[in-house]
């Protein structure tokens, strides 16, 4: 799980325009993809632990609000490897109220959960897309769909900005804990909008800033790659969506993962008929 921070957008902060921010996500994640190939999963979400600073957070917490542990019976069709590799926020494809023969994108697809539990619920006549820029997730995500034997998906590389598939090419577009590690959110989301069919879902796990967050975590290169500084605030994710062009917005908080933060489960669709 990450992608291309890049040029300041709605509701995020002048780090943003730091060149050295993608390396330091795409690093980020690419270490947690190696200790989790390597069987210390539980390393891996102790490094997000560590990202998002002290609080709600810390480590003692991790797995309550970020991770495996959120699943649930919700897990099914994943392998517990890819389960446990988890560095999600939520579990999205718990309300994306999938169907079979939809064709699925996962955004930031990570360790591949997200996608496979997809690929259960589309079955054979759908199709999951999992996208990531991490190299090593999309190795540790297809090692995980071989485990499960699922031939409906495919992983691709990618960044948030600039999804490599048509218009009009998917149906449902999944996230969980990514669009805010992407510093444009406004491109983010109008691409999401390309690639969705009229009346396509949008059904996403993130991380909601408050209103309230102090400029010290703003400012944090750690809290960013632990999701927390590059957080959009309820109104910013809001409207960011409605210039997108979506419509339906649903932002529905979860669970507190930072003093100053929550994950929330975002929720919106593209209008039917012509965009």
């Amino acid at each position: 799980m990450s992608q291309n921070p890049s040029t300041t957008s709605v509701g995020t902060p002048d780090l943003a325009s730091d060149p050295a921010l993608r390396e330091r996500v795409r690093e980020h994640y690419a270490a947690a993809a190696r200790r989790s190939a390597g069987g210390e999963p539980h390393q891996a979400r102790r490094g997000e632990a560590t990202s998002c600073g002290t609080g709600t957070c810390g480590a003692t917490a991790t797995d309550a609000v970020f991770g495996g542990g959120l699943y649930g019976d919700e897990a099914a069709g994943a392998p517990a490897t890819a389960v446990s590799a988890s560095l999600g926020c939520g579990v999205p494809t718990a309300v994306a109220e999938l169907h079979p023969g939809e064709t699925v994108l996962d955004l930031g697809s990570g360790a591949g959960t997200d996608v496979l539990i997809a690929a259960s619920r589309v079955g054979p006549e759908g199709r999951v897309i999992g996208m990531d820029m991490t190299p090593e997730m999309l190795d540790l995500a297809r090692r995980n769909a071989a485990q499960a034997g699922a031939e409906n998906v495919e992983f691709v590389e990618g960044y948030l900005e600039q999804i490599p598939l048509p218009d009009s090419s998917v149906d449902v577009v999944l996230s969980n804990c990514v669009i805010n590690l992407a510093a444009d959110k406004t491109v983010v989301l109008a691409e999401a909008a390309r690639v969705l069919r009229p009346g396509g879902r949008f059904a996403v796990s993130d991380v909601i800033a408050d209103p309230d967050i102090d400029q010290t975590t703003r400012d944090d290169p750690q809290q960013w790659t632990g999701c927390i500084a590059g957080a959009l605030t309820r109104d910013d994710f809001t409207h960011a969506l409605h210039a997108a062009g979506f419509v339906d917005v649903e932002i529905t908080e979860t669970h507190r993962v930072h003093p100053h933060a929550a994950s929330a489960i975002v929720r919106a669709r593209t209008p039917d008929g012509a965009r």
